[in-house]
């Protein structure tokens, strides 16, 4: 058996022991907007540490649990905090936790992250739905003996970003008059902030906003077939666009600011799907 198969079906094994729930949305909720979480109807949850084998988030604002509930009668799972590259773990433990809730039974993923922007037109703030990624600065997930339980070989990476929910999601924003911009994520290593250089070049390839997480998500869950939507909380313009030195301060306290309309548009997006 493919070693990280069967690392996956350790902790899938792991899970159902402990969680009688069965999932249709799951969430994963960037830096400062894991708060959502605590305002659904909960029916259950479940710390990483609790998960034989399962990577454990280390970054400051980031709980480690899993959130099983519902969002307006939809059963959802959210993640309370992410791994990341940046943290030591390989590519694999990464989008670990994105296959073991398609096992659950999710068949969609909500992304959502803090992100730096790129694009001038953008301000700290902003939500920005994701119409299409570049991840070809992180190693690919898929790379490696392909586990044919998951997906093909070689997926197709046309329509990362399930046009529907992609309409629904500008549909409700445009009803709850939240605004809402619209761009191409780029995922870097990190875990420094990106250089002025860095930064010229995420626009000179058509990023909009840049961050160290999501892309290598959204490839593990499109092998394996689920539909998939993101939005990005815009902390911050990215390095060498404004004189603000960054921090991971500024980015969390971005994500509370926005909090409220992120909290109303996900809800509503959600009770739709």
């Amino acid at each position: 058996m493919h070693p990280t198969y069967e690392k996956l079906m350790k902790c899938y094994d792991s899970v159902k022991e402990k969680i009688d729930f069965k999932p249709r949305v799951a969430l994963i909720l960037g830096s400062g907007l894991g708060d959502y979480a605590e305002g659904i109807q909960i029916a259950d949850t479940l710390d990483y540490y609790d998960i034989e084998g399962f990577p454990v988030s280390t970054i400051p604002g980031h709980k480690g649990r899993f959130v099983f509930g519902y969002v307006k009668d939809v059963p959802v799972v959210i993640m309370q905090g992410r791994v990341h590259f940046y943290e030591g773990y390989s590519i694999q433990d990464v989008v670990l936790p994105v296959r073991l809730m398609r096992l659950m039974g999710a068949e969609v993923l909500f992304l959502t992250n803090a992100a730096g922007g790129v694009n001038y037109e953008f301000h700290a703030g902003d939500l920005m739905l994701i119409k299409d990624q570049i991840s070809t600065f992180v190693p690919s997930p898929l790379i490696g003996a392909n586990m044919d339980q998951l997906g093909p070989r070689f997926p197709d990476m046309s329509d990362i970003y399930d046009k529907e929910l992609r309409s629904l999601i500008k549909d409700t924003a445009n009803r709850l008059e939240i605004p809402l911009q619209e761009g191409t994520y780029i995922q870097l290593t990190g875990p420094a902030y990106e250089s002025p250089a860095e930064v010229r070049m995420c626009r000179i390839l058509g990023g909009d906003a840049v961050g160290m997480s999501t892309a290598c998500e959204a490839l593990a869950a499109n092998h394996m077939g689920m539909k998939i939507c993101g939005i990005s909380c815009i902390s911050n313009l990215a390095c060498g666009m404004t004189d603000q030195p960054l921090s991971h301060k500024e980015v969390q306290e971005a994500a509370d600011r926005v909090a409220p309309m992120f909290k109303k548009l996900v809800t509503e997006v959600v009770g739709e799907m």
